[in-house]
C-alpha cells in the first residue's frame, strides 16, 4: 500500500473510480461533494508540491461528476486545477513529450486509477509509453489539470487534446443504445426521437450540418414502424424542411463529398461530435475514425448537406405515408384470388404461418382481407344474395393472424382500417351459448391453419384431424372472439386523429 499523507492512495483512488463510474446514476449528495471538496482543497493547499499530480487526476476522475454538483464544489476545484496550472506549467524537464498532449477522450480516463497506483511504487510493472517521471513531471500535471478544466469548461482551455464535452458524450450513449434496440432505462424512445427535429429545426447555423447528421442517423428508426406517434415523424420532416433552403442553393469547388456510414450508431455519433465546437475539434483530432479521413469542410459542405437533405426527407415523407397514410389494396385481389373469384386458399393460409419471412405480406394481406370481410359483411346485411359465410371466416381470421404476424407493428393506417372493419363484429350481438357441440378451432400458435383449407373448401381439400365442425367456424361466438381479440391488440397502439386523416385522404 501507498500512503498520501494521512491517506490510502488505493482507498482513496477507489472512491474516486467508484464516483466516476457511477456519478450518472445518482444525484449530487454532500458526501460525494464532500469527497470533490477534500481533493481540491489538497491540491489547493500545494499546488506546486511533487505529490500534486495525485489530486491532479484525482480532480480529472472526478470532473464528470464535478459537471453536476453543487456550485461551490465546483469553483473550489477549478479554482485549486488553475492554481496547479499556473504553479507548475513553468518547470523545466528533460521529457520530449508528456502523457497528457495525447490523453484525448474518455476512453483514455479510465486508465487514470491503475496509474495512480502504478506511479509511486516502483516496484509495480510499468508497461506505458510514458516513464513514471513523466506522469508525474510538472508540465505534465499542468496538462491534466488544464484537461480536467476542460471538462468542467469545455472549450476555455487551449493545449490539451479536444473532447466530447460531458452533455454530447451522454447524448452519444442515450442515441446509440437507442438506435440498438437497447434504451437505457427512463428513456421516452418517441420523444428522444423528436427532441432531435427540435434541435435541428433551433439550430445556429454552426450547428445545422451536425444536427442534420443527426436527424438523418435517427431518421431510420422513426420510419420503421416502432415510433407509433406521427407527431414525432411530422416534426423531424418539418424541421429538415425548415433548414433545406439554407443549403438548397450552395455550390463548392469539392470534387467529391464523404461517403457517409449507413449504420445509425455511427451516423448519430458523427452528426452530435459534429454539432459543437469542441466536438468538431474533436473531428479535426479523429477524423479518420468519424469521417474516414474527409476534411471537416467537406464533412459540413453547404452543398453536401443539401444532398444530405433532400435524402432524409425522402425517406421520412415515404415512411410517413407508408405508416400513417392511405393504403390501395385493390392490386392484391390478383395476388389472392383465383380467376374464378374464390381465395387461393392455399396462398393464403401459407402466409398466415408465424415466420418471419411473411412479416413482409402481414399488414398488407391484413388490410385486404379486413377489407373485403367488411365489404361482404356489409352485402348480407343489405339483403345481398351471395352466401359468402365461409369465405368471411377466412377473412376474418386472416385478419387477425395477419395482424399478430405484423413486425414491428401493423403501420397506423393498416391499424385504423382493419380496426374499423373488425369493430363491427366485435359490438355485434352475439347469442349466450353455442348452438355447435364442440370446441372452437384454436386461435393460438396459428393452428387455426391447417384446417382451414377443408373448410373453405372441402370439395377440393380431405379433412384434417382436428375434428372441428362447420358449424364451429361459422359460430357467430366465435367470430366476436376472433374479433375481440384483434381489436383489443390494436386498440391504443396509435393514437386515432380522425381530423389528421381526413386532411390527408
Amino acid at each position: 500500500m501507498t500512503d498520501i499523507g494521512d491517506m490510502d492512495l488505493e482507498d482513496l483512488v477507489s472512491s474516486w473510480e467508484e464516483i466516476r463510474d457511477e456519478y450518472d446514476y445518482w444525484a449530487p449528495d454532500g458526501e460525494h461533494d464532500g469527497t470533490v471538496l477534500d481533493c481540491a482543497a489538497r491540491l489547493a493547499a500545494a499546488p506546486g508540491a511533487a505529490d500534486a499530480y495525485v489530486w491532479v487526476l484525482g480532480l480529472t476522475l472526478l470532473a464528470s461528476y464535478t459537471n453536476r454538483s453543487g456550485v461551490g464544489s465546483r469553483a473550489e476545484a477549478e479554482a485549486a486545477l488553475r492554481a496547479a496550472d499556473a504553479a507548475q506549467r513553468a518547470a523545466s524537464c528533460d521529457h520530449d513529450t508528456h502523457p497528457y498532449e495525447t490523453h484525448a477522450g474518455y476512453g483514455d480516463d479510465e486508465e487514470l486509477p491503475d496509474l495512480l497506483l502504478r506511479i509511486p511504487d516502483e516496484t509495480a510493472e510499468w508497461y506505458e509509453d510514458h516513464s513514471r517521471a513523466a506522469w508525474s513531471c510538472p508540465r505534465n500535471v499542468a496538462g491534466f489539470a488544464r484537461i480536467a478544466l476542460d471538462i468542467l469548461r469545455p472549450g476555455e482551455v487551449e493545449d490539451v487534446p479536444p473532447r466530447l464535452s460531458l452533455e454530447d458524450r451522454e447524448d452519444v450513449r442515450t442515441l446509440q443504445a437507442l438506435l440498438e434496440l437497447y434504451p437505457e432505462p427512463g428513456t421516452d424512445v418517441a420523444e428522444e426521437i423528436a427532441s432531435q427535429g427540435s434541435r435541428l429545426h433551433d439550430a445556429e447555423p454552426a450547428e445545422r450540418p451536425g444536427r442534420l447528421h443527426v436527424v438523418r442517423a435517427v431518421s431510420w428508426h422513426a420510419v420503421s414502424g416502432m415510433i407509433q406517434d406521427r407527431s414525432v415523424l411530422r416534426g423531424l420532416i418539418g424541421a429538415v424542411e425548415k433548414v433545406l433552403p439554407d443549403f438548397a442553393d450552395a455550390t463548392c469547388d469539392h470534387d467529391g463529398h464523404p461517403k457517409l456510414s449507413g449504420h445509425s450508431t455511427d451516423a448519430a455519433e458523427l452528426g452530435i461530435v459534429l454539432s459543437s465546437p469542441s466536438g468538431r475539434r474533436v473531428y479535426e483530432h479523429k477524423r479518420d475514425h468519424y469521417g474516414g479521413g474527409a476534411p471537416l469542410d467537406q464533412m459540413v459542405c453547404p452543398a453536401f448537406m443539401a444532398e444530405v437533405a433532400r435524402e432524409t426527407l425522402t425517406g421520412l415523407r415515404a415512411g410517413y405515408d407508408k405508416i400513417f397514410g392511405p393504403r390501395d389494396t385493390s392490386h392484391l385481389d390478383a395476388e389472392y384470388l383465383r380467376p374464378d373469384g374464390r381465395l387461393d386458399i392455399e396462398k393464403v393460409t401459407e402466409r398466415l404461418r408465424n415466420v418471419s419471412w411473411n412479416e413482409r405480406h402481414a399488414d398488407e394481406l391484413g388490410l385486404w382481407a379486413a377489407r373485403r370481410y367488411d365489404r361482404l359483411e356489409r352485402l348480407e346485411e343489405d339483403g345481398g344474395q351471395i352466401d359468402r359465410l365461409r369465405e368471411r371466416t377466412v377473412l376474418l381470421l386472416t385478419a387477425r393472424q395477419a395482424m399478430t404476424i405484423s413486425y414491428p407493428a401493423p403501420p397506423y393506417a393498416v391499424a385504423r382500417d382493419v380496426l374499423a372493419a373488425l369493430r363491427r363484429t366485435a359490438a355485434a350481438p352475439r347469442p349466450e351459448r353455442c348452438a355447435h357441440t364442440g370446441a372452437h378451432p384454436p386461435l393460438d400458435a396459428g393452428e387455426f391453419r391447417t384446417g382451414l383449407p377443408h373448410f373453405y373448401a372441402p370439395e377440393e381439400f380431405p379433412p384434417t384431424d382436428d375434428g372441428h365442425s362447420v358449424e364451429s367456424w361459422t359460430c357467430a361466438r366465435f367470430a366476436g372472439q376472433v374479433a375481440d381479440a384483434c381489436v383489443a391488440a390494436l386498440e391504443g397502439l396509435y393514437e386515432e386523429d380522425g381530423a389528421q386523416d381526413e386532411a390527408e385522404q
